[in-house]
């Protein structure tokens, strides 16, 4: 017996959204009001968000997190890792569930997807901004950016680390990522997720993250943005980060963590969990 188009079509599936390029992103939504949405770091997924979205779910919150193609269970289509398509994928979750009054809350590369898709999309959904350890303006040494990273130190580190040995990479800088006092637990867990996302999105989006100038489009975010940074993080040193982002953004403002590294809306979980909700409250 033959099936109608409409029967025989593919069962939405909860828990996932299409791209107009055929990719399915996983995405998680718990609680109620008004929206939150998280975009994890570079080689992390939405998992690493789940210590926030618990928390601000319990006092009223709807929190929404994706993986990134390429990361965690999303489709990995080998292509489409530079910020442009990447905004254009926040564009497509934002849309497809219709939301409207958002807090973006991003970590380290995902801070440039954020950046990217209010300069690319425009704020219509967005009321406010959140960047953790941001890699924004941007992190490569040039002649107009003399207190960048020499690029050869990004390219090594893809050659000789990240296309050889990934694992061990991850098992020598997990303790500068988080702190002395970060259990054996937590730190696995971390590495974990790292594990998930497909080599071709790591060497893809790194290339983006630490090649990519964002100077010009944070000048053009006038919505509310809360910088949060610590002075420890190696990973994207704060003072050609943090400080930068904050003195090019018209509507920012910069709070410090001392003894901070990259990771610590893990390590300083409780602090970070008052400031966003005073943020997001405010």
């Amino acid at each position: 017996m033959s099936m109608s188009p409409k029967a025989a079509a593919a069962p939405i599936q909860p828990g996932f959204i299409h791209t107009d390029d055929g990719v399915r992103l996983f995405y998680r939504d718990w609680g109620r009001g008004r929206p939150v949405v998280f975009l994890s770091s570079w080689s992390l997924n939405s998992d690493s968000w789940a210590y926030q979205m618990a928390a601000l779910a319990e006092h009223g919150h709807r929190c929404v997190a994706y993986d990134r193609r390429g990361h965690g269970r999303s489709s990995d289509p080998g292509v489409g890792f530079d910020f442009d398509r990447l905004a254009d994928d926040l564009a497509t979750l934002l849309d497809t569930l219709e939301l409207e009054d958002v807090t973006l809350v991003g970590h380290s590369m995902s801070c440039g997807e954020i950046i990217r898709y209010l300069s690319r999309h425009g704020d219509r959904r967005v009321s406010r901004a959140v960047l953790v350890g941001t890699v924004t303006p941007t992190l490569s040494r040039t002649d107009d950016n003399p207190d960048g990273i020499d690029p050869a130190v990004f390219e090594s580190f893809r050659s000789d680390w990240l296309m050889r040995d990934f694992p061990r990479w991850l098992e020598d800088n997990i303790r500068p990522f988080m702190t002395a006092d970060s259990s054996p637990g937590m730190m696995a867990w971390v590495k974990s997720m790292a594990l998930q996302a497909s080599m071709k999105a790591l060497l893809d989006c790194h290339r983006a993250t630490t090649s990519t100038d964002f100077r010009r489009e944070l000048q053009a975010v006038t919505v509310p943005t809360l910088l949060i940074h610590g002075d420890l993080d190696v990973s994207s040193p704060l003072g050609i980060t943090g400080r930068k982002t904050a003195e090019l953004m018209p509507n920012a403002t910069l709070t410090i963590y001392e003894g901070a590294p990259h990771g610590l809306f893990l390590t300083h979980m409780d602090r970070f969990n008052r400031d966003l909700m005073a943020f997001l409250d405010a």
